[in-house]
């Protein structure tokens, strides 16, 4: 990721641009089943958007900055959805064993 300075220099639509990116990321760690490396990008993209607001709140974007918006912005929903799909065994795995050990007396 880049350097604090870098990200302070960074237009509006680098933000979109670079949470897509990292979305696209998340996607192929999900296509491997590399759910550490989906959880890193997660947290990757929270920054990014935490940072994406902030300079909404300074920034404006011209018609042309928001049609690729718009298009950044549907790629990054369907590389959410195809995760989600990836992610649901895991996650009825997940639940599975978190309902077994609930069931589970410790001693």
């Amino acid at each position: 990721m880049r350097d604090e300075g870098a990200r302070k220099k960074m237009q509006l639509l680098d933000f979109y641009k670079a949470i897509e990116h990292t979305s696209a990321d998340m996607l192929q760690a999900a296509m491997h089943s590399n759910w550490e490396a989906v959880a890193e990008c997660e947290k990757a993209c929270a920054v990014l958007i935490g940072e994406l607001r902030a300079q909404a709140a300074q920034q404006e974007l011209s018609p042309a900055q928001r049609k690729e918006k718009t298009r950044i912005m549907q790629r990054i929903l369907q590389n959410d959805a195809q995760i989600r799909v990836l992610a649901e065994p895991w996650l009825a795995t997940l639940e599975h064993l978190g309902t077994a050990a609930a069931g589970t007396t410790l001693h």
